[in-house]
């Protein structure tokens, strides 16, 4: 019996190694399996995501049976039809195939898709106009004002020539780096700032130049052509770096001669009355630019007009548009320009209040006082005549773009109908006549058609239906098929006329944060240099210490 056990134990420990070495072999055939495949995986992938692409593509197409084929109607842009004849080609001689590729241009009255073509540059400022919607097709873009106008605005807020350079020396190695860094994967916090990293150098070049607008280097302002002022004798209890003085053209402090050539004048730096000299200065600009800018999106709004052939919007909405802001808010940059040029430092102290005076405007208020420094003083001669007709065809344009459009898009609709004839296939007494608004003088020669209208300007067939204007162009529920609703587009044009005239007043008062923000920034750096750098400075320390510590 002893004999028998060590004979299968033996024999299961046989069987064991057997087991083992199969094992030990299986694993090592794997390992040389995985090692390979771990070589093309990554090529495999791609090709399985091609293949993936190929079969949903392929699932979009739609059989013709009669022609044993698959068919395919897309949109493409006129300039790459070439390239896709190219590529068709280049596909039929790499698969060999006898049966060539047919590409055929299709009429058809449909609107296409808006398609704007972009490159590095200009993919990040397309992103942030898309961002607030994208227009119709065969509107215009304003991508390309974009690259100056959202760079140069921020700049107004962010104006520091030694941040902006920190900002563009950022930019400018993402770009330079952009093949290599393209393939890095850190985040979606990088993505957003690599994809934005044209966006950033341009912003960083902007903030550099109206950093040296304004005079500002990390807090600190820059002499490079010599003060305008004289620098007055400092009390003995003053410091290097806190000198008290306060800026008056009126005493002889000021240098009777040309002003600073190029942006602020260092000495405001050291002033007492600094922040009361700039937050005039900033605030006033910010609006200056803000009017700027919203003139310049109405002016571009006629060229949508002019190019969908709709000139009546021109008379019933861009006019009225251009009346209105510039009866408003162009006035008060008016009145910013010629209050500059009017007052100096001799009589400024009775220079009168722009906020006041339009106030004034709006209440038909004279503004005359006998007090030589009231605030409403007037600013030139006629002053209450000019606002007060300013005024009421400000109050004109309301109903100007409210009204009129639907009455104009309802006669052009009934004008396109046509005659209307009452047609009735009862039986009729031989005393009851047929009403019909026809010169024709038989009835029997009149053929009724169903008739669908699209409302549009007179000649404007060729223009897509549904193909809507800038600036307010597309509204009033007039560019579809159908019937022509008057309710409808009265609702729509209300809609449009209410959001214009107050987006108008809060589009001004927004602009404004350029002077918030810009007075923030620079008060924060100016904190940030005297309590943290001046304070913490001894003679042992160094900045560089301080900064790290």
């Amino acid at each position: 019996m002893p004999g028998e056990r060590a004979e299968m134990l033996r024999g299961v420990t046989n069987r064991l190694d057997e087991l083992e070495i199969v094992m030990k072999g299986t694993e090592d055939h794997r390992t040389r399996i995985l090692v390979a495949v771990a070589k093309n995986l990554l090529e495999w992938r791609v090709q399985v995501r091609k293949m993936k692409s190929v079969y949903e593509t392929m699932n979009m197409f739609s059989i013709d049976v009669t022609s044993k084929c698959l068919v395919a109607e897309c949109w493409c842009p006129v300039i790459y039809i070439p390239h896709i004849q190219e590529a068709m080609l280049e596909a039929q001689r790499e698969s060999q195939t006898a049966i060539p590729s047919v590409l055929t241009r299709i009429e058809t009255m449909e609107t296409p898709p808006t398609l704007n073509i972009t490159n590095k540059f200009t993919t990040g400022f397309q992103a942030i106009v898309d961002a607030y919607g994208v227009g119709n097709y065969g509107e215009v873009n304003p991508m390309p004002f974009t690259c100056v106008t959202f760079p140069f605005i921020f700049s107004v807020m962010f104006g520091d020539a030694g941040h902006g350079l920190i900002m563009a020396l950022f930019g400018l190695w993402m770009v330079l780096k952009e093949r290599g860094l393209q393939r890095k994967d850190w985040g979606e916090i990088w993505d957003m700032f690599f994809g934005g990293r044209y966006i950033i150098l341009m912003m960083g070049l902007f903030s550099i130049y109206s950093g040296f607008i304004y005079n500002d280097v990390f807090s600190k302002s820059m002499n490079i052509f010599g003060s305008q002022w004289k620098a007055p004798d400092l009390p003995e209890n003053s410091t290097v770096f806190y000198p008290q003085m306060t800026l008056d053209p009126q005493n002889e402090t000021y240098e009777d001669s040309l002003p600073y050539p190029f942006g602020i004048d260092p000495i405001w730096q050291v002033s007492t009355n600094k922040i009361l000299f700039l937050n005039t200065y900033k605030m006033k600009t910010s609006v200056i630019l803000g009017v700027i800018q919203m003139m310049f999106g109405v002016m571009l709004s006629i060229i949508n007009h002019i190019h969908f052939k709709r000139y009546s919007n021109i008379f019933l909405e861009f006019i009225p548009q251009v009346i209105f802001l510039a009866g408003i808010f162009g006035y008060m940059d008016f009145m910013i320009f010629w209050k500059w040029f009017l007052y100096d430092s001799t009589n400024s102290g009775c220079a009168p209040s722009i906020l006041i005076t339009l106030i004034n405007m709006f209440l038909f208020k004279s503004g005359t006082d006998t007090d030589p420094c009231y605030l409403s003083v007037p600013l030139y001669e006629g002053q209450t005549l000019v606002q007060t007709i300013l005024i009421v065809v400000v109050v004109i344009c309301i109903p100007w773009m409210l009204v009129i459009k639907p009455f104009w898009l309802r006669h052009l609709y009934n004008r396109a109908r046509g005659p209307q004839i009452i047609y009735n296939t009862g039986v009729h007494d031989s005393s009851q006549s047929i009403e019909m608004t026809t010169n024709r003088s038989e009835f029997n020669n009149v053929e009724i058609n169903e008739i669908k209208v699209t409302i549009d300007e007179p000649g404007n067939s060729k223009s897509p239906p549904g193909a809507a204007t800038g600036g307010g162009g597309g509204h009033g529920g007039h560019g579809g098929d159908g019937e022509f609703d008057f309710g409808d587009t009265f609702i729509h044009q209300a809609i449009h006329t209410i959001e214009y005239c107050l987006g108008s007043i809060s589009h001004t008062a927004s602009y404004l944060r350029l002077w918030a923000l810009s007075l923030a920034h620079s008060q924060l750096s100016e904190v940030l240099w005297n309590m943290v750098y001046i304070m913490g400075y001894t003679g042992e320390l160094s900045l560089i210490y301080i900064f790290f510590a």
